[in-house]
């Protein structure tokens, strides 16, 4: 690629360049975005072959299989270069001729390629066969020792999910399994879906942890369930008027108690000091107020003050 820019101006050749980047980046993650930026590189240099090349991928990703089998043809057409021919075949497919790939399967091109090449044209024959319901036919095209091989390849993955999905398709259900076990083995890049289907063969589901209707329905049942806890302990701490009246009995019963104590206690002190008495009767009778003031004083300190007021002016009258 670098020497085919060097045919361009500097200037010029940046900007294809930086474009050209841009598309490999996102073909995978944004291929709408790899599809604006190949469009860009190919209004700026469209007789450079890795431009039209990059524009066929990206076209390719965006399901746009007419414009992507004729930027592939430049490209083979300006290079000579049959490395492109499975995906010509493929795009072929895209548009609803399957027939045409597999004519180009058996053409001599396919002689031309590496391994991953012919890999890769083997299994754009099968998924031409099955586009035409021979899914017999697509297994025996898939058999090969590309197949067979415990070599683990950077095409080993998909060719055995293509083998073990037509098996399935067969309804060759155990066998499918097989292959789809040893599809996920050769998987470690998680280039298929090998491990799901699988796992769907076994009878396991998935739950999608995002699913917002689940977690609504949890979130729900926990507010109702949160409901349900608030209201029974609000009637279970709520006095009942059964308590109330227990309650009102207890303060009596200690009030009755108090009075008593109180008595017992002003009593004994009469009897012990009759002194004492008399001059609180002098102090009475000289300064009423100043008894009621003793008294109020005495009644914040003790609940029972103003009853031993009382007391104090009926003795001393």
């Amino acid at each position: 690629m670098r020497q085919e820019l060097l045919s361009l101006p500097k200037t010029l050749a940046e900007d294809v360049a930086r474009n050209l980047v841009m598309v490999a980046r996102l073909i995978d993650e944004d291929p709408d975005g790899a599809y604006e930026y190949s469009k860009i590189a190919l209004r700026l240099a469209s007789r450079v072959a890795a431009v039209r090349e990059a524009a066929g991928f990206a076209a390719y990703a965006t399901h746009k299989y007419s414009e992507a089998l004729s930027e592939f043809r430049a490209a083979r057409r300006m290079t000579g270069n049959a490395d492109l021919w499975p995906l010509m075949a493929d795009c072929e497919r895209g548009l609803g001729r399957p027939e045409k790939a597999l004519e180009m399967a058996g053409a001599p091109e396919v002689q031309k390629l590496d391994k991953a090449g012919q890999v890769e044209m083997r299994l754009v024959a099968a998924g031409a066969r099955r586009d035409l319901d021979q899914i017999d036919a697509a297994i025996v095209t898939l058999q090969s020792p590309e197949l067979a091989s415990s070599s683990i390849q950077p095409w080993t993955a998909r060719l055995r999910y293509a083998y073990a999905d037509a098996l399935l398709a067969a309804e060759r259900e155990d066998e499918a399994r097989e292959w789809f076990a040893k599809a996920v083995e050769s998987d470690k890049d998680g280039t298929t879906d090998a491990s799901d289907r699988l796992a769907e063969l076994d009878g396991v589901e998935f739950v999608d942890a995002l699913d917002e209707s689940a977690d609504d329905s949890e979130q729900e049942a926990s507010e109702k369930a949160g409901s349900d806890t608030v209201v029974t302990d609000a009637s279970s701490d709520e006095p009942s008027d059964e308590d109330d009246i227990a309650d009102e009995d207890d303060i009596d019963d200690e009030d009755d108690i108090d009075d008593d104590s109180d008595d017992e206690v002003a009593t004994d002190e009469l009897r012990e000091d009759g002194d004492a008495v008399a001059v609180a009767d002098a102090e009475v009778d000289a300064d009423d107020a100043g008894i009621e003031g003793v008294a109020d004083r005495q009644a914040d300190e003790d609940g029972s003050g103003d009853r031993e007021s009382g007391r104090t002016e009926r003795d001393s009258d």
